[in-house]
């Protein structure tokens, strides 16, 4: 849709531009503008309500529209001083919704852009500015033009429905745990539900979100016309942080929008990667059972690749579905969109399938029990537990994964492998794996991680993946999903042959084993035992193929090193810790 403006510059002050749209099914004209809608925060402290910056299209009709909006933190530093001008619509849902009768309004997070105040990193100050525009979009907020004028809304039919990529699609899983009025559905892509599982893992920080993550994002979104009077606020997000001990406090229950899960009454349409370890896949994995055991209207994509756009890799479909999908929550249309499978997974190879529910219907948790050597691997995976035994592990001395799951047939206190017979048949995992693990300890903090592994031959195909300032920014006009470029261009993709597949993973520290809310030093003169979740799966494993356990203490590419547990050696009993997998049909059929 390109966009002439008609208006002469002296007119710019009556902060409404009027462009031809170029569908010619679609409404001869779209309406274009910026407002300026007046929060119920202060976030910055200056005595002044925090205004939130929102570009808005719209047909030009007499007729009453809903609205698709995307909320962000990520639209970057005005490129004009003209606080009147919409900044352009880079995204593919301008061109695709207002001809179809939407409003498409791109809204600027507090503190970032063009909009006053300071940003927190999922604090309840993101879910206000969210707030306020949705108030103005149904009549019960004020906004402003560039000049002073109000701004209403009397386009609008008030029904929304919001969508975005990563922290884009974050706000949205924050609007609808705050059950605002309004908020009809959301689309959350490779979206953030927990901002404490986002930097944590159970009571230890991931490598790389371990050290005043908040602060570090907020100073990275906040424009340059807030950071001096932020830093106050940034201050006391490094204060209250807790990377001392990685507990999850109030700081993150506030930040937890799971916590509202019970709230929510917007529809749902959630969209993530298996190899996402940005935006890790517990994100949607918990989020999405706390949908489920609420009974909210869901669907979800599962994909195979990383920090991704389904338009980049399915736009075709991705955009039928959109489609559909706000034309049933948005305007009420009975076009059957909810009577399609619930749930679509992405094979290895690319192609996709569909199932009735996700979890897979019929899934079960299976049991097996970690045992001694058999079978030539260091370690067994059986549904019998053994009698009894331990098992010596100790610092895993910066190993790298691919070499924690190499050669499961030798021993090596490094890191314990315990693995299944060889299957028989095809094994489908859908859902969430739990281990359980007896140690004793020699020290009171004691992090351990465990990775879920398909060994046997197979090629593994790695995609690229992008940032989260680059999903949110990257062109996406009609020549870009035409000639496959900007929003549209393809993750690369390079096949291996690999003989171990980390299908999952996930860390805890044992002295969170009770409660992630307070330590429970692991005693070091008795013994401990630790439960753990990895995150959720959906993966087949090849009938010849075994399924392993590895398990290590300080993951160092994944979890930050836990210097108060260097030099850490424990024993695991053998016959009294297992993992869960959660296998469709229940039965695991071994050699």
């Amino acid at each position: 849709m390109r966009r002439v403006h008609l208006v002469a510059a002296a007119l710019l002050t009556a902060a409404t531009i009027i462009t031809p749209v170029s569908n010619a099914n679609a409404v001869p004209a779209a309406i274009t503008e910026t407002v300026y809608v007046e929060s119920t925060i202060d976030s910055d402290a200056d005595g002044r309500l925090d205004r939130i910056a929102a570009d808005v299209m719209r047909p030009d009709s007499a007729e009453r529209v809903p609205i698709v909006m995307e909320a962000s933190p990520y639209y970057g530093e005005p490129t004009t001083t003209a606080m009147n001008v919409p900044r352009g619509f880079k995204r593919w849902y301008d061109e695709y919704f207002v001809p179809r009768g939407y409003a498409v309004v791109e809204m600027e997070m507090q503190g970032t852009a063009r909009s006053t105040g300071c940003p927190t990193t999922g604090g309840p100050e993101d879910t206000a500015s969210v707030r306020a525009v949705v108030d103005w979009l149904n009549g019960r907020a004020k906004a402003f033009y560039a000049d002073g004028s109000p701004a209403v809304a009397s386009w609008s039919t008030g029904n929304v429905g919001m969508l975005g990529v990563s922290y884009n699609g974050t706000l949205p899983n924050a609007a609808a745990a705050a059950n605002i009025p309004g908020v009809k559905t959301i689309v959350p892509i490779a979206a953030i539900s927990s901002w404490y599982e986002y930097a944590r893992d159970q009571g230890i920080g991931y490598k790389g979100w371990d050290t005043n993550y908040p602060t570090y994002l907020a100073n990275y979104v906040v424009s340059s016309t807030q950071k001096a009077k932020c830093k106050p606020v940034f201050d006391k997000l490094s204060a209250d942080d807790g990377d001392e001990s990685y507990d999850y406090t109030s700081f993150w229950k506030a930040r937890d929008y799971r916590v509202g899960a019970r709230n929510v009454s917007a529809s749902a349409f959630v969209v993530h990667g298996q190899s996402d370890w940005n935006v890790k896949p517990s994100q949607f994995g918990r989020w999405w059972k706390e949908l489920a055991d609420r009974d909210v209207p869901r669907k979800i994509w599962l994909h195979r690749g990383g920090h991704l756009d389904p338009i980049s890799f399915r736009q075709a479909e991705w955009q039928r579905v959109m489609g559909l999908w706000m034309d049933h929550w948005l305007k009420g249309a009975d076009n059957g969109i909810m009577n399609e499978p619930m749930a679509d997974v992405q094979k290895p190879d690319g192609s996709w399938e569909q199932a009735a529910a996700w979890p897979r219907p019929d899934t079960k948790d299976t049991t097996l029990y970690f045992g001694p050597a058999a079978e030539g691997m260091a370690g067994s995976l059986t549904a019998t537990p053994v009698a009894s035994g331990t098992q010596r592990l100790g610092d895993n001395a910066n190993l790298s994964e691919s070499i924690m799951m190499a050669n499961p047939e030798t021993a090596d206190s490094r890191r314990l492998v315990y693995t299944t017979a060889p299957l028989t048949k095809d094994v489908r995992l859908s859902g969430e794996v739990r281990v359980t693990a007896q140690i004793t300890s020699n020290r009171p903090s004691t992090p351990l991680t465990a990775l879920l592994v398909d060994y046997g031959p197979s090629t593994q195909a790695v995609l690229t993946d992008r940032s989260p300032f680059q999903l949110s920014t990257e062109t996406c006009g009609k020549t870009d999903l035409r000639n496959r470029t900007g929003c549209a261009r393809p993750p690369d993709v390079s096949v291996q042959a690999v003989t171990a597949t980390m299908l999952t993973k996930g860390a805890i520290d044992a002295k969170n084993r009770l409660s992630l809310e307070s330590p429970t030093p692991v005693p070091t003169d008795g013994t401990a035992e630790v439960s753990w979740r990895l995150h959720p799966r959906d993966a087949l494993i090849p009938a010849g193929h075994r399924i392993g356990i590895v398990i290590v203490t300080n993951h160092n590419g994944y979890i930050g090193r836990d210097t108060g547990a260097s030099g850490i050696a424990l024993n695991l009993s053998l016959g009294v810790s297992k993992v869960a997998l959660p296998i469709v049909g229940g039965a695991l059929n071994t050699e």
